[in-house]
């Protein structure tokens, strides 16, 4: 008996996904000086090369360092984690291929930063008038899409009937 294709092949997408973060925040990194805001869309959208030492909103940013090896192994573990899922899924399975694949993506692109620079690169801001988003990048748009497709799909999936 042959095994059923798994989900696995939708590692590919994770790997876009990396190549696309890396590609972006290559870009910036050239391209953009730090801190500085280029209008994208004015009274919206800027491009604004930022480092972020912490995890989202710069949580535990004002460390001594140590949180730089705590956010890797999360990024590591939960990658595993979600790559072992994957494993166990079809093939044909999207609903929950598609956002464990941009989580594992936007998670591994973040990760690389990480452990070559210590901090990661965000570049993209939101804002309007005085109020401002963080600085993100790809990896974390892959992470936050990722994560509403696993609710959204999760709230929508049908439940078996009572026996």
């Amino acid at each position: 008996m042959t095994p059923k294709p798994n989900a696995l092949s939708w590692l590919l997408l994770s790997l876009l996904v990396i190549g696309l973060d890396q590609l972006t925040k290559h870009l910036a990194l050239s391209e953009l000086q730090p801190y500085v805001p280029h209008a994208v869309i004015p009274g919206f959208l800027n491009w604004m090369l930022a480092f972020n030492p912490g995890a989202a909103f710069s949580f535990l940013a004002d460390q001594d360092g140590w949180q730089r090896w705590l956010f890797a192994l999360l990024a590591v573990g939960v990658s595993a984690v979600l790559a072992l899922w994957l494993a166990r899924l079809p093939r044909g399975d999207w609903r929950n291929a598609l956002p464990l694949a941009l989580i594992i993506g936007g998670a591994l692109g973040n990760l690389i930063d990480r452990l070559r620079f210590g901090h990661v690169t965000d570049f993209i801001q939101v804002y309007y008038r005085e109020w401002a988003w963080p600085a993100f990048n790809i990896a974390d748009s892959a992470i936050c899409v990722g994560a509403v497709l696993l609710v959204v799909f999760g709230l929508g999936a049908r439940k078996a009937p009572a026996a």
